[in-house]
């Protein structure tokens, strides 16, 4: 029991039994005295000496231990947290020896083995830097590459766990309001059916090299993905459940498509079917050799428009659906153009001027360009023309591709002959005739501003607009999670294998009972002891009501900032799915915590998550003597919080999470490595501020 109270503790208890044996030798000195004289008249006066005697021992017991405490306890404990901030969170700078200065020489060893270790770990840091560096080098290659890998890939642990996503895997199962995390379950964004499925069927074929194809859904059905899963770990190792890559590429345009093809076929034999049988049976009914009835002309008549009508209906939608094929990409006019000037010149032949209006075209460029190219090299060796403009502009009908000369008019019969030769002698079956078919688009001959010009109208175009924003070419990885083991007591559990949520939240004022809400809520996760800087939850919320002057000044937010902000309710429900279990950690939890859970009847949820205060923890360390604000920790701990991010949600819940990774490791050196282990540590310190795992 005692090995587990603190030093200043367990002094002030050896002074108090000091004082109550003094109390104690006094009064039984007085007893025994009075008892030997035997006189009653003199009782007073030995109990008036007694109580004054004892008065003076406690106030001399008292005044040592006080002496001893502020000189002696109270710089121990500074001091041993100070060496295990060196030893376990890698703070730098002087040990202040003026604390300790009645401790004899142990300041100055403190000092000189905290220098020593300071100068061995740069050492040790600057060995091991010179010998990864090679290692750095290629895993920022293979990152590099990951990321810019054209389908999503995830790795998954045996338990579905994820440990590895790249930028395209987050486009593709993630949502605006969330993307995938470390350590969450897949099936939190896939359905689960066909990968436990897959899952099954790759561990029971007991084949490594085996592969298997599946078709899965998002969880809210938005995309359709085809995905291929493979396993990464040998089948009949120590785990029964080895973990697996999933490739995923987004297949739903593809299915829509296919569906409407499907459509569009069984059409065509629908609409074809009834006025060619309508022909059949009219024919059948003419008499051989003689003269049609005037009934069954006019008929035959009819159902031959009708077939006439039906089939021009059908080409039509026929050439839509093959220009809408997979070859079909979105390309600025500005690159083609310049994709069809370097081909002819290429060709020998001169570009006098190329011009592009700011559209997107949807066509498959590249055969274009070897169209084009090919025409104006056949006129060239016809003598027609040795120099060429090419525009691409947006007419009334739509956006037309000209190429341009200065000469004679090209014969339209010389122009079909040329599209009905191959553009390669190699593929003989690629003419321009079948690229124009493809894409859905005629040529023809026709006289332009003084000049003359094929004209290749062009569609499926749009207005250029601003760029979208990059898709996010990140990996996001931790292989130390396949080796992970989990534990369904939380109290249990090692600090190192739950994920935990650092927050922090800006508020209109410090009292909701009175009807303050937030105006801006942040966090940042930590998965295996590590913060994932892509994890990142930060938001502004309209609070529904005026934000005080005073607050503005402290954090910088104001009600024009907040305008169009989701509300409090909708911005706690994305907060609870982002820390969806893990360990909440905040500075100063309680008054933050008062903002969540006053609403959990309203929006049917319960933020019951374990918390951690990192103000306790600070008093676990460092002892509740000392100052325990952020800013006085982070000074501690040598984390530095930019002057811009102070007062903001994301730049204190950042910092927050920084010292609180070292502050974890500073625990596991002092042989505290559970949550319930800590949790104990902390509620000795409960005088400070309440515990929220009550």
């Amino acid at each position: 029991m005692l090995a587990r109270l603190g030093l200043r503790t367990r002094i002030f208890l050896l002074f108090s039994g000091l004082a109550a044996g003094i109390v104690g030798a006094l009064s039984l000195g007085l007893a025994l005295a009075y008892s030997r004289l035997g006189d009653p008249a003199l009782l007073n006066a030995f109990v008036q000496a007694g109580i004054v005697a004892g008065f003076l021992g406690l106030g001399l017991v008292a005044w040592l231990w006080y002496l001893f405490d502020l000189n002696v306890a109270k710089p121990i404990d500074i001091l041993a947290g100070t060496l295990r901030a060196r030893a376990h969170a890698n703070v730098d700078g002087d040990v202040d020896a003026a604390m300790a200065r009645y401790l004899g020489d142990l300041a100055p060893a403190a000092r000189a083995a905290a220098e020593s270790l300071t100068e061995t770990r740069s050492a040790l840091a600057e060995a091991v830097a010179r010998e990864t560096s090679r290692l750095s080098a290629e895993k920022h290659r293979l990152e590099t590459l990951l990321a810019d890998v054209p389908v999503g890939v995830l790795l998954c642990s045996g338990a579905h766990q994820l440990v590895f996503y790249n930028g395209q895997a987050s486009e593709l199962v993630g949502s605006a309001a969330e993307g995938p995390r470390l350590d969450r379950k897949l099936f939190d964004y896939l359905r689960e059916g066909p990968i436990r499925m897959a899952h099954d069927r790759l561990i029971a074929t007991q084949d490594h090299e085996a592969a298997s194809d599946l078709l899965c859904a998002t969880v809210n059905g938005a995309r359709i993905l085809s995905a291929r899963m493979r396993l990464i770990e040998p089948l009949g190792g120590d785990r029964q459940r080895p973990g697996y890559v999933l490739t995923l590429r987004d297949v739903t345009g593809d299915l829509a498509a296919k569906s409407v093809r499907d459509a569009f076929l069984v059409e065509v034999f629908d609409r074809v079917n009834r006025p060619s049988a309508n022909l059949s049976a009219l024919i059948a009914a003419l008499p051989e050799g003689g003269a049609v009835p005037g009934r069954i002309d006019q008929a035959l008549r009819e159902e031959v428009g009708v077939l006439v009508q039906t089939v021009t209906d059908l080409s039509r939608r026929s050439d839509a659906l093959r220009s809408d094929g997979w070859q079909m990409a979105t390309i600025r006019a500005s690159d083609l153009i310049d994709s069809i000037t370097a081909r002819i010149e290429a060709g020998g032949m001169t570009v006098t001027s190329a011009q592009a209006d700011p559209l997107q075209l949807q066509c498959d460029a590249f055969a274009l360009v070897s169209l084009v190219g090919r025409l104006a090299e056949e006129m060239q060796g016809q003598g027609i023309a040795q120099a060429f403009g090419v525009t691409a502009q947006e007419e009334k009908a739509g956006t037309c591709l000209r190429l341009l000369w200065q000469g004679p008019t090209l014969p339209v019969a010389r122009l079909e002959a040329w599209l009905n030769e191959p553009l390669d002698r190699t593929i003989p079956d690629v003419t321009g005739r079948s690229v124009l078919r493809d894409n859905g688009m005629e040529i023809w001959p026709e006289r332009w501003e003084g000049g003359q010009s094929l004209c290749l109208p062009l569609h499926q175009l749009r207005r250029e607009v601003r760029r979208p924003a990059p898709v996010t070419r990140t990996v996001v990885y931790d292989f130390d999670l396949l080796e992970r083991e989990r534990n369904q007591m939380v109290a249990e559990a090692r600090l190192n294998a739950l994920d935990f949520v650092v927050f922090d939240t800006e508020t209109t004022g410090l009292l909701p009972q009175q009807g303050d809400e937030i105006v801006q809520i942040a966090a940042i996760r930590i998965v295996n002891g590590r913060i994932v800087e892509n994890e990142v939850f930060d938001m502004l919320v309209n609070p529904g009501r005026p934000i005080p002057a005073g607050s503005t000044e402290v954090h910088g937010i104001t009600e024009a900032m907040v305008a169009d902000a989701p509300g409090v309710a909708e911005a706690l429900r994305r907060f609870h799915r982002f820390a969806e279990g893990a360990v909440l950690i905040a500075h100063n939890a309680p008054f933050d915590m008062q903002f969540l859970r006053r609403r959990e009847e309203e929006l049917g949820l319960r933020f019951d998550h374990p918390v951690l205060d990192t103000v306790l923890l600070s008093a676990v360390v460092f002892g509740q003597h000392e100052v325990h604000s952020l800013d006085a920790l982070t000074h501690r701990m040598g984390v530095t919080i930019p002057e811009e991010a102070r007062h903001t949600a994301i730049g204190d819940a950042r910092a927050t999470a920084e010292v609180f990774v070292r502050l974890v490791r500073i625990l596991r050196g002092r042989n505290l490595s559970t949550f319930g282990e800590v949790l104990g540590e902390v509620r000795l310190h409960a005088r400070l501020l309440k515990d929220l795992n009550a």
